[in-house]
């Protein structure tokens, strides 16, 4: 694989979804927006390029840093549980992108779970409005964090470069489509749903309710939230009437490059965190 590759490939897909997404939202919305979009676009590119400037830099001290650069490493060293089995090209990469999937929705997991990844991971739930920028907007530190686990994973693993890319393509596609604003036909919704993470599917975790934020923490398959039962079909107060972001952030703050970048060190995270979850119960 040419050593920037990958890089273009995935910079060409991003840049297809956002557009398709970005206009679909405009010709089929489905929720009005509460900020205007670009008060809240113009800090969540700011985010972005923050996030891609620390990736940058971990790199100059961190070899591999990438998470196809990783599994380039583990293939030419033997590392990783897929490395030591003769299985068909076919199938080990099909059981790496699905392992990889399970990883991510772990780690999401966790944040939501653990005070201190709770901490940067507010900055994502903070949005008050939710639409494809949101699928990007992630702490700088977050996401330092993301990286070292899913590198960690890919080695472990033992998955091929070709499965990692193919994972990280469909990861970020499916991400901007499901943190979509866009209003999709509920019969169509209904049977998508059934294998992938829909809009209205993640939605639902995007509600100020813990209860349903603490929900469908699936970027791409949406198996695990139904094998785990973290599984919640549809918001108490349906998708129009829903309120989206943190309850104690329900302020134009959250569009602010500032606090959003400060949301960690501000304070404690919300008292409701101790409150019971709904973890092991499924809503479906």
């Amino acid at each position: 694989m040419p050593e920037f590759g990958d890089v273009f490939i995935r910079l060409g897909v991003f840049i297809g979804i956002f557009a398709v997404m970005a206009v679909a939202e405009v010709l089929i919305p489905k929720r009005k927006l509460t900020l205007p979009r670009r008060q809240r676009w113009l800090t969540n590119f700011a985010i972005i390029v923050i996030d891609s400037a620390v990736v940058r830099a971990m790199a100059a001290f961190v070899v591999p840093i990438a998470a196809v650069a990783a599994a380039v490493v583990a293939e030419r060293n033997g590392w990783g549980v897929l490395n030591q089995i003769g299985w068909p090209v076919w199938l080990e990469g099909l059981v790496a992108v699905v392992a990889l999937d399970f990883a991510i929705w772990l780690q999401h997991l966790a944040a939501h779970k653990v005070p201190l990844l709770w901490r940067m991971h507010r900055m994502h739930h903070a949005d008050r409005d939710i639409d494809v920028t949101t699928a990007l907007r992630f702490h700088p530190l977050e996401i330092a964090l993301s990286m070292l686990w899913k590198i960690a994973c890919v080695i472990a693993l033992g998955a091929s470069p070709e499965a990692v890319l193919v994972f990280e393509v469909i990861l970020n596609a499916l991400a901007m489509f499901n943190h979509s604003n866009i209003a999709l036909p509920r019969s169509l919704d209904r049977w998508l749903r059934l294998a992938i993470v829909t809009p209205d599917v993640h939605r639902v975790h995007h509600s100020v309710s813990r209860h349903e934020h603490d929900s469908n923490y699936g970027f791409n398959l949406s198996i695990w939230d139904r094998m785990f039962r973290t599984y919640t079909a549809e918001p108490e107060g349906g998708h129009i009437a829903m309120r989206i972001g943190l309850a104690e952030y329900q302020t134009d703050e959250p569009a602010r490059l500032g606090w959003s970048l400060m949301v960690p060190f501000l304070g404690k995270p919300s008292t409701d965190r101790s409150a019971p979850s709904k973890f092991g119960q499924s809503s479906e």
